[in-house]
């Protein structure tokens, strides 16, 4: 149950077929910044590099902090990006030394109170907090089925009760940060069949081992015949949720 090396056995998965985020999440975060190239951000739980490398792509510097070696082994390499191994809860970064603190689809899993502590500490003045997460829409049929499914398997596993809201409410409740906000974005995965059983298997309450993962490999081929596309595809719809904050300018009075 260690968050800390949960993915250990499946960071393969996890590079190969975890979904990235909407073009128009990075283009939100980096909004008001006038020079991407002159950004550092700090990607924080940064697993396989996914949002790392969007935020690369945009001519940011990324410091990618995670503590599973196994992911960092799992990550493509990219020259604006450097891994580094260590926790949200202690980055090793300098005070004041980032422009930006993203989490992708990793908030959730950290402490939160010494880690928001951390965030404001990394954080410049003028820096910004950004929070995203893959949340499956389930209005969409095949990802309300393909929910379904994850819940009758992770329903006894103690990782499937923790609740991303709460985490998000410690931000915005949080005297470290200010000007909370929050959008919404949609968002689709396409998958073939070995997609979709690699996207499940990457799920850490998922078991991925002998006659269980044989059992959830079958129902999947069901879902998947049931749902496929002439193109041998099914999608899954995410709705992504951005939430954005910046470090609160605590002034210190030098009077005796």
């Amino acid at each position: 149950m260690n968050p800390l090396n949960r993915f250990s056995d499946r960071a393969t998965d996890y590079a190969n077929y975890r979904p990235n985020y909407p073009k128009e999440t990075i283009t939100a975060i980096i909004s008001g910044f006038e020079n991407p190239s002159e950004l550092v951000a700090a990607d924080i739980g940064a697993g396989t590099g996914i949002g790392s490398k969007m935020l690369a792509e945009q001519g940011i510097n990324v410091i990618a902090i995670e503590p599973n070696i196994e992911m960092i082994n799992a990550a493509a390499p990219h020259p604006l990006i450097k891994f580094q191994e260590a926790t949200a809860e202690a980055t090793n970064l300098p005070d004041q030394s980032v422009d930006l603190v993203t989490c992708f689809h990793a908030f959730h899993w950290f402490n939160l109170e010494p880690t928001l502590r951390e965030f404001h500490r990394i954080l410049k003045p003028s820096g910004r907090l950004a929070i995203v997460r893959n949340n499956w829409n389930k209005q969409d049929g095949f990802t309300k089925e393909n929910s379904n499914l994850m819940k009758q398997i992770s329903k006894l596993h103690p990782l499937a009760k923790k609740k991303p809201h709460v985490s998000i409410t410690s931000v915005e409740e949080s005297p470290n940060f200010v000007n909370f906000r929050h959008s919404v974005f949609a968002h689709r995965q396409e998958l073939d069949l070995l997609g979709l059983i690699g996207r499940i298997m990457s799920s850490s309450s998922v078991p991925n081992k002998g006659y269980e993962r044989e059992e959830i490999t079958k129902n999947l081929k069901v879902l998947y015949e049931r749902w496929v596309d002439k193109k041998g595809l099914v999608y899954l719809v995410y709705r992504t949720d951005l939430y954005l904050a910046e470090p609160r300018v605590i002034i210190t009075s030098n009077r005796f």
